[in-house]
Formats: C-alpha cells, structure tokens, sequence
C-alpha cells in the first residue's frame, strides 16, 4: 500500500513529540511546524527534523498542515485549546490516554480526535514504533480514515477505542509501567544501599516478565507473600525497619504482601 504523505503540526516539544514527529518524519509525513510554549525547546526539536518552523505562537491559521497533533501533558491541554487558533475544519487530535474526546466538544469549527500512542516515553531511550499500539477515536469517519492511514505508516498495532476504554487501558498502564518502574527503582535502592549492583537481579527480572508474557502473572506468582512464609516476611519488615535508607518503603511491602496473599 502506498504510503500517505501529510503535512503535520506538532504542539509540544516533550517527551512524546521528541519521538513521534522524527518518526512521522521517517514514514514519509512533512512536520512543517514544531509549537512550544518554550521557542528553545521548538527550536531543538525542529532541529531534529529537515524542514520543521519552530514558534511559541499558537495562531495557525495560515498553517498548512492536515493534521495538528498535540502532545503536551493532560494538565496543559484545555488552556492550549483556549488559547489555539486553528483553519476551520481542521482535523486537531491530542496524544493523551485519559482526556476524552469531548475536551473538543466546544470547538465546532474543529475536527477533534484522539492519537495516543500506549507507550512510555523518555527523550534519550529509542522506541520501535513498528510493534506500537495506536489508539485511535474521532467524531468522523473522514477524520478516522486519514488518522488510521497516519498511524498504520508508522504501527501495525492501530485500534479503534473509546474514551472509557482508553482510561481503563491508561489505568492499567500505570500499574503495569509506572509501578513497575517504581518498584525497580525501590530494588536498585536496596541494593545500592547494602553496595550490591543492580546487574544481579536482570535475570530474574527478565524471566519474570517473559512468564507473565505467556501465562496469566496471577498464576505464576512466587515469594514469601504468596507462600504464607511469616518468619521471612517478618524478617524483610525489620530488614526494612532498621535500615533508615529504605525504611519508608516498610508500608508499601506490608501492603503488597497483604495484597498478593488476598488476590491467591
């Protein structure tokens, strides 16, 4: 199939644009314009790319992009809304995972839609678009037909999906990256303060995450909490209580444990 070309708008510098507008780049799109409240930040990203226009001016209604995407956090996206100036008609999609599409409903002139990428996202980290799911709504089928046509140039994993699925999906997320990721973070912790590399525990991280890849993670749950072994755990809780470098992370073992030992 032949490869869409749009030009494309991208609002915001950070994370998630830092990575989506080189690779839109790469599937054939033209970024012909880079928008940051901060210019310095437009202007590096639009560095990145061949002939990207960097501004701070959020009036774009000489613009001639097909496509506006907006990536900037959930927090700052309504006043954006406010404050933007878009061509009537204009197809106008936000890349978050939790504010629904109405956020557009007070803007008849426009055509919002949603384009979230479930990815987690850091500007020095690379990420495969290729195996990335694309989570896709819109009022219109016209609006859906050239968003569809965007993201399958740079995923095979594109879907269709409401506001109240996108949330749930967001939800788990969270748990399955955030606090994931924060638990890593406890671990290094703990072994960085007893002088103990963090290496060590790769195979085991690897392996845990491969078994909950192709068996349910509930069925394949190991440790003390889940063995009802107390003489461990009390000794993890005083590990734990007399270190003062990681005590704070007390509550938040008795907590998982009492949840592991509720789930099973």
């Amino acid at each position: 199939m032949e490869k869409p070309d749009y030009k494309i708008a991208m609002l915001g510098a950070g994370n998630v644009a830092w990575h989506l507008a080189p690779a839109l780049e790469k599937a054939g799109h033209q970024i012909c314009c880079v928008y940051s409240l901060n210019l310095q930040n437009a202007e590096m990203l639009a560095g990145q790319l061949t002939n990207a226009e960097a501004t701070d001016n959020l009036d774009f209604s000489q613009s001639p992009a097909d496509l506006y995407i907006i990536a900037v956090k959930d927090s700052a996206l309504p006043e954006l809304l406010q404050q933007a100036v878009f061509p009537a008609n204009s197809l106008v999609a936000h890349t978050s995972g939790t504010q629904p599409l109405s956020v557009f409903e007070p803007y008849k002139n426009w055509r919002g839609a949603v384009f979230y990428p479930l990815q987690t996202f850091s500007k020095n980290t690379p990420v495969n678009f290729h195996d990335l799911p694309f989570c896709l709504e819109a009022y219109d089928e016209n609006a859906m037909l050239l968003m569809q046509k965007t993201a399958l140039s740079l995923s095979k994993q594109v879907y269709q999906v409401t506001s109240e699925e996108r949330k749930v999906l967001h939800l788990a997320a969270v748990f399955a990256c955030n606090f994931t990721n924060h638990l890593l973070g406890i671990s290094t912790e703990i072994l960085q303060t007893n002088n103990l590399p963090f290496e060590m525990l790769k195979p085991l991280i690897e392996q845990t995450v491969q078994k909950a890849f192709s068996q349910h993670p509930f069925s394949v749950q190991t440790g003390p909490a889940i063995r009802h072994d107390e003489n461990t755990i009390e000794l993890q809780l005083e590990l734990l209580q007399n270190n003062p470098g990681i005590a704070p992370y007390r509550a938040l073992y008795e907590l998982l444990t009492r949840s592991i030992q509720q789930k099973n």
